[in-house]
Order: structure tokens, then C-alpha cells, then sequence
């Protein structure tokens, strides 16, 4: 494998192991000590002061004029739909509804990407697609309820639209990683995605007791702010420079089985013959989706 598509790959993969020690870790914060769309402020306002202080410096990319409405729109719905709409649909339905609807946004992002950058669909990219998405609900639903209700149905469709904004954000932002460097990119995109958080999220953030952290709610604040916000969208969007939008979306089958593994470690759950099978569709899956038809050779 070429030494770029290694990175972008491990890239990837860190990105989505934050993702998965995520969910056990916000609960910590959230919402006892920040309210959902507080939090969600001071996790764009951190990462986008870390973006912008740390690539700053050295040789700065010339913005084409016409693009900044695209980068607008990316952070729209890459940064603020995305993560307000996740959080809101979440405080309506169930955490198993949520990561099940979830699975869907590589199938969205596939359709998407077929139609606004005419990416190919394969029947091999289809077939790695629904085997990670096999896998990951074998996972998610294992010894698990589905709850499908008019109680939960304004939360699953709330979730549903983040799975669609961000199948958006993955596909629009392609283009601009072709003109920009990663960096540059999502510096733009925080800095209009934070001008969208702020009146959604500032009310909530100026009620925060900041006296009330003590080191350990400290430590899961910083983790969400550095790691899952800044660490884990460079990661996304250095994974997209050499990676179609397709292969990047199908990394999110892997947080489910990160989830399981992190609990297997930590004791609280038991390996079983169903996660095991999970886990091995959910690798076969991404590396489907993944493979690149080779170029033909040039003889000169």
C-alpha cells in the first residue's frame, strides 16, 4: 500500500477509536455538569481556537473568493447540523436507536457521492458497504432492543438528519480538498460552523458552573474537546485528502466494535461467537469499500 494511503487509513482508524471512547466519556460531562448545546459550544469554540493557533503559521493557502460559500456550507452541515441535531435527537430516542440510524450515513454518503462528484458505484463498494453494516448492527443489537414508537420518532428523525448532514459535509468537502490543504480546510469550515453554534449554543454555555469540575470532569471535558472535536475531525479530513467520501463514512462500522472492545477490556462485557463474526464482516466490509482499481501500466 502506498505510504499516504497507510496514513490516511490510520488516520481514519484513530479518528474512529476516538469516536468510540466517546460515548462512555461525554456521559461523564454531559448533562449534569453542560447542558447538550452548551456543550456542543465549547467544543467548536475549543477546536476551532486550537485550528486556528496551531495552523497558523508557515505559508497561508490564498481563499478563492467563490469558495467561501462552499466552505459556509460545509460548516453548516459538517459542524453545526451535524452535532446539534445528534445531540437533540439523542435526548429524544434511545442510544441503540441512534447507532443503528447512524449506520445508514454510508449508504447516504455512497448516493450522494454518485450523484454531486460522480464517484463510481461498484458492486463490490455495495457489497463492503452492507457487510459493515451487518456486522455493526449484529454488534450494536446483541442482547439489545429496537425501540420503534411514535415516543422516539422526532429523536430518530433528528438523528437520521445528522446522518445526513454529514454524508453532505463528506461529499461536498472533496472538492475543496483538492484546491486546499487539510488544514486550511477545516480551519474555514469551525470558523463558519462555530458562527452557526453560537446562538444555539451560548445561552447553555454562560449557565455552566465552572466551579462544580472537579479533575475527573476536567479530564473528560478535555477529552472531548481535544480529542473527539479537534483530533478527530483532522483525522477525518486528512483521511479524506487521499480517500473518497465513501471510504471514510464506512469507518464508522468500526465504533461499535471499538465500544465492545474498549468494554472487554475494561471487564464489562464477554467476548461471544456473534461479536466475534461482527467484528470479522465489519473489517471485510471497510476493506471492500476501500479497494482501488489499479492503474494501468504506461510503457514508454
Amino acid at each position: 500500500m502506498d505510504k499516504k494511503l497507510l496514513w490516511a487509513h490510520l488516520a481514519l482508524l484513530g479518528a474512529n477509536i476516538i469516536y468510540g471512547l466517546n460515548y462512555s466519556i461525554a456521559k461523564i460531562v454531559m448533562p449534569d455538569y453542560i447542558a447538550p448545546f452548551g456543550f456542543i459550544f465549547c467544543r467548536v469554540l475549543g477546536a476551532l481556537t486550537l485550528f486556528w493557533l496551531f495552523f497558523s503559521f508557515g505559508k497561508r493557502e490564498k481563499i478563492a473568493p467563490k469558495d467561501y460559500l462552499l466552505f459556509f456550507v460545509c460548516g453548516m452541515f459538517g459542524v453545526a447540523g451535524n452535532q446539534l441535531m445528534f445531540f437533540y435527537g439523542l435526548n429524544l430516542t434511545s442510544p441503540i436507536n441512534a447507532a443503528i440510524i447512524m449506520t445508514c450515513n454510508p449508504i447516504l454518503v455512497l448516493i450522494m457521492s454518485a450523484i454531486i462528484i460522480r464517484e463510481r458505484i461498484t458492486p463490490v463498494k455495495i457489497g463492503g458497504i452492507f457487510l459493515g453494516l451487518a456486522g455493526a448492527a449484529g454488534l450494536i443489537l446483541h442482547g439489545n432492543k429496537l425501540s420503534v414508537g411514535t415516543d422516539t420518532f422526532w429523536g430518530d428523525l433528528f438523528i437520521f438528519l445528522n446522518a445526513t448532514s454529514y454524508a453532505f459535509y463528506l461529499v461536498l468537502v472533496k472538492p475543496l480538498m483538492k484546491k486546499y490543504s487539510p488544514t486550511t480546510v477545516i480551519k474555514w469550515v469551525f470558523l463558519f460552523g462555530f458562527m452557526i453554534v453560537f446562538p444555539f449554543g451560548f445561552n447553555q454555555f454562560n449557565q455552566v458552573d465552572w466551579s462544580s469540575f472537579d479533575s475527573g470532569i476536567w479530564s473528560a471535558f478535555l477529552f472531548v474537546v481535544v480529542g473527539t472535536t479537534f483530533l478527530a475531525y483532522l483525522f477525518n479530513i486528512i483521511g479524506l485528502k487521499q480517500l473518497n467520501p465513501s471510504v471514510v463514512s464506512s469507518y464508522i462500522y468500526s465504533q461499535p466494535l471499538i465500544a465492545t472492545l474498549f468494554a472487554l477490556i475494561l471487564g464489562q462485557d464477554e467476548l461471544t461467537f456473534v461479536k466475534l463474526i461482527s467484528a470479522v464482516f465489519i473489517f471485510a466490509g471497510v476493506y471492500l469499500v476501500s479497494i482501488r482499481k489499479a492503474k494501468p501500466k504506461v510503457n514508454h
